[in-house]
């Protein structure tokens, strides 16, 4: 019996690139061009960071097709990390994980789910918070790869 592929999902995830400190339009094409046209360049403090939003089967195939796409296009970077956790609102939260703010907040406050929500990492004011998505996509899949926070 075959095992039925798993879907699609969307991760997000920063590739932090070495051997450039700024990014040209001729670079910029060059990475579209080779796959990265899901990233949002920016550079920060003379590094050049990648923000991609890939779809793909699973958090490990995404990050290592993002790098070959960075490799590929030629620009003298290479991958110096990858950096995973941002900083993301309970609004943010819920387009991830396809859920409505309501169902969140009800995660959040254990109403739902199996009540282990981890807590806000910064108040911004006292009705906005901000979690780190490290922390919260971890709770979005479970046992043999089942959804919690989505399900």
């Amino acid at each position: 019996m075959r095992e039925k592929p798993m879907s699609e999902r969307e991760y997000d995830f920063s590739l932090i690139l070495s051997g450039v400190t700024e990014l040209t339009e001729d670079q910029a094409e060059k990475l579209f061009a080779a796959g990265c046209d899901d990233a949002t360049p920016s550079v920060i403090y003379g590094r050049v960071w990648l923000e991609f939003s890939r779809m793909a089967t699973s958090y490990k195939e995404a990050v290592l097709s993002a790098i070959r796409d960075v490799r590929r296009a030629n620009i003298g970077a290479d991958v110096e990390r990858i950096d995973e956790c941002n900083l993301i609102t309970l609004s943010e939260i819920a387009r991830k994980i396809g859920k409505t703010p309501q169902y969140v907040h009800q995660l959040v406050t254990g109403a739902r789910g199996p009540g282990r929500f981890p807590p806000p990492e910064c108040h911004l004011t006292d009705t906005v918070l901000l979690w780190p998505w490290c922390a919260v996509s971890l709770l979005s899949v479970g046992a043999h790869n089942r959804p919690v926070i989505g399900a």
